[in-house]
């Protein structure tokens, strides 16, 4: 749109060519063409010949008129460049936001996969108790309520991996809407950098976008001055003479370059207002959205060490939690927990592990946000 409109703002310099048929009625003769006063003596003295005046005339022609100098188109033409620098950036931003989108769907993917895996680990480990219980309750050493509480264990931990799979779908969806490919599983993918801070990239399509618009008020004010024409016209006209009624036909042209000044142009002073009102209006949502960005980096910042933190707390926290487990199940084979105590340490360990996982995801996803504020090469921070 924006090159359309600088090859718009351009081709006003180029002529414009247009033809024209008229008839004219006057109540007295009418002047089919200039005649020089020299000629005119000799058609009067000799009344046989036509005198190019009549009351009924048909004329035809064309007219062309071109601009040699309007100051304001050139101005008009460097706005619509602006324009389309603004979109250009735009369509950057954006093709960095998908980017960032589908690195963060990828990321909530390996979560989901890391989950499933982990409940799958956890469906292994109470598979092996529900055995040691089964031999239990077949020598009445242990009620049956066990066995039933270890199957009701194993049907929950089913409808867990089934509501992930759900989400998993919809994620899987929403990549292949972005990319139009349809994955089974979530890709491998590592953190080879981190974010630059260049600036707040993404707002340089506002930037330019104002820088376009003040071009438009330089514009609107440039149209107030003269203005340079070259006008051309071609007429030929056909009548029968008003001195004789014999049928004439003459042809004349004229060239003429025009100096247009305006004096008063009272839509255009409001053409100039309107236009000083949309900067004002465009730099006040770039201040807005600076405070904006400001704020919101300083929290992903913020968010992006205590993630970090976590990360490492969950990670020593697992290996605690696992190794409490272990413990738990000899205690619970030697009858010395009961079975609902057992589970609890085995739903403490997926719960931890499903903390670590959200937290690795929760981190992709603050990286990408920052990555897309600075206006930053994904690739180079994921590989």
């Amino acid at each position: 749109k924006a090159i359309l409109g600088r090859k718009l703002a351009y081709s006003k310099l180029y002529p414009s060519i247009g033809l024209y048929g008229a008839y004219n009625y006057a109540s007295e003769p009418n002047g089919m063409a200039p005649v020089p006063p020299n000629d005119l003596i000799g058609l009067v003295q000799n009344p046989t010949k036509p005198q190019p005046f009549s009351k009924n005339i048909l004329r035809g022609g064309a007219t062309i008129s071109m601009p040699i100098f309007i100051k304001s188109i050139f101005t008009i033409a460097e706005r619509a460049k602006k324009l389309h620098q603004s979109a250009t950036s735009k369509q950057k931003i954006d093709l960095l936001k998908n980017e960032a989108t589908i690195v963060s769907l990828n990321a909530n993917l390996r979560y989901m996969n890391a989950m499933i895996a982990a409940l799958n680990k956890k469906k292994n480990s109470v598979n092996k108790t529900k055995e040691i219980i089964t031999i239990k309750v077949n020598n009445q050493r242990a009620p049956k309520s066990a066995l039933y509480k270890i199957n009701d264990a194993l049907n929950q931990i089913e409808l867990a991996k089934s509501a992930i799979e759900l989400k998993k779908s919809d994620v899987i969806a929403k990549i292949q809407s972005l990319t139009g490919i349809s994955l089974t599983e979530a890709i491998p993918m590592k953190q080879i950098g981190t974010f630059s801070e260049n600036g707040l990239v993404s707002l340089e399509p506002l930037q330019l976008k104002i820088e376009a618009e003040k071009l438009n008020v330089k514009a609107e004010k440039e149209k107030l001055l003269p203005k340079l024409m070259l006008q051309g016209n071609y007429n030929h006209s056909m009548a029968k003479a008003y001195n004789n009624d014999l049928q004439i036909e003459k042809n004349f042209a004229t060239l003429n370059v025009v100096l247009q000044i305006p004096v008063f142009e009272k839509s255009q002073y409001s053409k100039i207002k309107l236009a000083k009102l949309e900067v004002a209006s465009l730099q006040n949502d770039l201040e807005q959205k600076q405070t904006e960005l400001q704020a919101q980096i300083k929290q992903l910042n913020s968010n992006l060490k205590i993630l970090k933190n976590q990360e490492e707390l969950y990670q020593q926290s697992i290996k605690d939690k696992t190794k409490l487990l272990d413990i738990a199940k000899v205690a619970y084979k030697n009858n010395r927990m009961t079975i609902e105590d057992y589970l609890k340490y085995e739903d403490d360990l997926v719960m931890e592990q499903s903390k670590l996982y959200q937290t690795i995801a929760l981190k992709w996803q603050t990286l990408m946000k920052l990555a897309v504020i600075y206006g930053n090469d994904i690739e180079q921070i994921v590989a």
